[in-house]
């Protein structure tokens, strides 16, 4: 016999003890986007207790998409081992060029993440920060839901270590910081800078370089760091966003090593 409130309490109970157990972790990461989620993998590998947020129904960012909605992507030859550590099929296109499927990488790196122990919640927003003596401390939650439906649902916090900014080409995480607190980034400006026109080539160059600490406590991969600190974007290719995700979670390991 299948009962329909054992099934209920089966799910409410499972998923309140596990997000119970996650309001305190070394790294939460605000998006579930490929660097994002690369980092969660390369975090959770190494040990390091590591949520990851996403505001969509859906985790994966613009990846599912491909480009233009034909579900392949593009990498080069530097990010191809990450997809043969994942253990997703590339194929040789020419030179430098491979491609992948774009819903084979999502899911691989989904399930890779998971199995590392990472946490990993959807419909859940990160909608403002937690700054404590000048340092990112956390980060402000509510159900995407309640924002969606304009709803004045007061939201809970989670503390943690480091604060990713995994958000995309908005960049939310660091764009809270710059207008409410009026704190200054570690930018040119002091603010985000903003995202310029595709340039694939410079845009890749220069993601490796923006994937760094933009605020103390908060890291920024992905295209949120050439967001704040002012690259060009790239379309399709994701190789970058896969460098920029092992990236991040290295300096963030690094620092974690250190203290």
């Amino acid at each position: 016999m299948i009962d329909e409130i054992v099934i209920s309490k089966a799910i409410t109970e499972t998923f309140y003890k596990e997000f119970l157990d996650n309001l305190e972790s070394d790294v939460i990461i605000c998006g579930a986007g490929p660097s994002g989620l690369c980092a969660a993998y390369y975090l959770g590998k190494a040990g390091i207790k590591t949520v990851v947020l996403e505001k969509s129904l859906r985790p994966g960012g613009g990846l599912p998409g491909g480009g233009m909605m034909f579900n392949k992507i593009v990498i080069q030859q530097e990010s191809k081992s990450i997809l043969d550590e994942l253990g997703v099929k590339t194929t040789h296109y020419k030179d430098n060029y491979h491609t992948a499927s774009s819903l084979e990488t999502l899911s691989l790196l989904l399930s890779k993440a998971i199995q590392q122990g990472v946490g990993i919640y959807n419909c859940i927003n990160a909608e403002d920060v937690m700054i404590v003596d000048e340092k990112v401390t956390g980060v402000v939650i509510n159900w995407t839901a309640a924002e969606l439906a304009r709803l004045h649902v007061d939201p809970l916090t989670m503390r943690s270590s480091y604060v990713v900014d995994a958000t995309g080409h908005d960049a939310e995480l660091a764009q809270v910081i710059s207008r409410k607190s009026g704190a200054q980034l570690l930018t040119p400006t002091g603010k985000v800078v903003g995202e310029k026109p595709m340039w694939a080539d410079k845009g890749e160059r220069d993601l490796i370089d923006n994937t760094k600490e933009a605020f103390p406590g908060l890291y920024v991969t992905g295209m949120a760091a050439n967001a704040v600190f002012g690259g060009p974007r790239m379309g399709p290719i994701f190789g970058g966003m896969l460098l920029s995700g092992k990236k991040v979670a290295g300096l963030i390991l690094d620092r974690l090593k250190n203290e």
